[in-house]
């Protein structure tokens, strides 16, 4: 081993809001808070942080010219309630279960990151 993860990071033109976002999704505690940082430690231990990027070129699903480079997966327990909450808090769906021949629906952050609810 090299090293361990320390955290993982997503520009945004936002982060504070951002942040919002993924505490709400993960639950956990803002840390770092800053106007072009903020860290969350969600209540599993894993840490996210958000850094400003003004002049971010958001990815678009599934375009290859303005790729998705990283994405989250999420586990659930239930994909309808947690896809209930998550578009309420600012997500957009980009692909459902295809009726259920599947067990993860793919989603964007209110950045336009794509992250993955999927059955756990």
């Amino acid at each position: 081993m090299i090293g361990k993860l320390a955290s993982v990071v997503l520009d945004c033109p936002d982060p504070k809001e951002l942040a919002a976002f993924y505490a709400a999704v993960l639950g956990g505690d803002l840390e770092e808070v800053e106007d072009d940082w903020v860290t969350l430690r969600a209540t599993d231990g894993v840490k996210l942080s958000f850094q400003l990027a003004p002049e971010l070129r958001e990815p678009q699903w599934p375009d290859p010219e303005r790729p998705q480079q990283f994405h989250i997966d999420v586990t659930v327990e239930n994909l309808d309630a947690a896809q209930e909450a998550v578009l309420a808090l600012g997500a957009k769906l980009l692909e459902d279960d295809h009726d259920g021949a599947r067990n993860w629906r793919v989603f964007t952050d209110p950045a336009n990151h794509p992250f993955c609810l999927c059955a756990g």
